[in-house]
């Protein structure tokens, strides 16, 4: 049976770098979305995970369109679990990209690598994101900077939701988090440490039964605001969400 789910997700991944080689430069921006979200969502169900998106937005069951997306970060499936519900230009670690065939595939489908500790790349990285925005796509990125394990919530860096300011454009929180069929925390998404991306697909395919809960917060209004505020009430908002103490 592993060896069946180790061979669909081979040919998946096959079929998403046929797509983006071949189908991505003959179609335009809508098209490329579509097949974003139906690929993700195909990735999703051969890796046993079934997502369930909650909204806690009073009177509003469309997602913002013109809102920069953060989320808390757990695992690499992250990406694919936000971009089967929306999909989105992600911003993700430089380390991302030498990933076998998900670097290339994540390069291909617009992801922005940014490189740890590097101002002058934060600094780029910031005015394409204010561009991209500007140009009407959706941005999203991780701003606890790495992956945590599920019961635990970095402090979410400041600088990227200034994009979000100069944008003129809401942020919009999501609350992630992986759980088994009791409804408890499930240990087989966990991707911290030394952890190969390799390693990680093998414990999740062995696990199956995940259920990716996604939570849509009410957005943050950024007019007026600063970085910081907008970090913390960031993070209080999708803490509060998951039930995790403030700290």
């Amino acid at each position: 049976m592993i060896a069946y789910q180790y061979l669909r997700i081979s040919i998946h991944l096959l079929a998403g770098l046929w797509t983006c080689a071949v189908i991505f430069p003959r179609t335009d921006a809508a098209g490329r979305e579509r097949r974003i979200q139906r690929w993700s969502g195909q990735l999703l169900s051969i890796c046993g995970v079934q997502l369930e998106v909650l909204h806690l937005v009073d009177g509003q069951q469309a997602p913002a369109s013109n809102a920069m997306i953060v989320s808390n970060h757990v695992s690499w499936l992250d990406i694919f679990v936000i971009n089967t519900y929306q999909p989105c230009r992600f911003v993700a670690k430089a380390d991302v990209r030498d990933w076998p065939l998900i670097g290339w595939l994540s390069s291909k489908a617009g992801t922005v690598f940014l490189a740890r500790g590097n101002r002058r790349e934060v600094k780029r990285i910031y005015a394409g994101l204010v561009a991209a925005v500007h140009a009407g796509e959706r941005v999203a990125f991780f701003p606890e900077g790495t992956t945590t394990e599920q019961g635990m919530l970095l402090p979410f860096h400041a600088n990227l939701f200034e994009a979000a300011i100069e944008a003129a454009v809401p942020v919009q929180p999501y609350a992630l988090r992986y759980l088994d069929a009791s409804g408890a925390l499930h240990p087989a998404v966990a991707f911290i440490g030394d952890m190969s991306f390799a390693q990680s697909i093998s414990i999740i395919l062995k696990a199956r039964q995940i259920r990716a809960e996604l939570v849509r917060l009410p957005v943050i209004e950024t007019t007026g605001a600063q970085r910081r505020d907008i970090a913390q009430a960031s993070r209080s908002s999708v803490a509060q969400a998951l039930g995790h103490r403030q700290s």
